[in-house]
């Protein structure tokens, strides 16, 4: 029992980090059940935020193009999990989260030619950001990989589009480099944890 207790601490996954990282999953999950319909009215949609319709702003995030990309965006909020789950408190998170998707929704309603976005990628980029200037910021090496990492991608989608592995036609990269801009600008005024618990 104590190498499972160790794998799961290790993934950030032990206690009720565990069950956390499932329910997230299932927000994430629980949109594909609604089908297209559910996925029409839970879109960023530009005609319809300037209608009035704001909560598109939060739930384009949560809903994906189709099972296999919720899938997709579920395995890279699990490995961002297990990197950084214990480097701000939830409360810091949730503002981290939150500021990187307002930053990629100002920067999508700024695209006049983006009519509408789904997904999880642009925060997941925030995210990234966050975790890895928590890790810069108390000197740990892997804090500086992880940055170059992070800037190589958004650089290469920047000017090449998205990876060839995304498997996704229809990614929207630059809400990537909104996303981890957004997530950078808020942790740049939160104080991490000193050592990950």
């Amino acid at each position: 029992m104590k190498p499972v207790r160790r794998l799961l601490r290790s993934l950030n996954c032990a206690g009720p980090l565990g069950p956390a990282l499932l329910g997230a999953c299932a927000v994430l999950l629980l949109p594909a059940l609604t089908g297209e319909a559910g996925r029409a009215l839970l879109r960023y949609d530009r005609a319809a935020l300037a209608a009035g319709q704001w909560w598109r702003l939060l739930t384009a995030h949560l809903v994906h193009l189709d099972i296999r990309h919720t899938l997709l965006n579920c395995l890279g909020l699990a490995l961002l999990w297990a990197l950084f789950a214990r480097d701000y408190s939830p409360r810091q998170w949730a503002r981290i989260a939150l500021g990187a998707m307002a930053a990629i929704d100002a920067g999508l309603w700024c695209d006049s030619t983006l009519l509408w976005y789904v997904g999880s990628s642009g925060a997941l980029h925030g995210v990234m950001a966050a975790g890895a200037l928590a890790h810069v910021r108390r000197g740990e090496r892997d804090g500086w990989v992880l940055a170059g990492l992070l800037a190589v991608k958004l650089a290469y989608e920047h000017w090449l589009g998205a990876l060839p592995f995304s498997g996704l036609d229809t990614v929207v990269v630059s809400a990537h480099l909104y996303g981890a801009l957004g997530g950078a600008a808020v942790a740049a005024f939160l104080k991490p944890r000193r050592a990950p618990l």
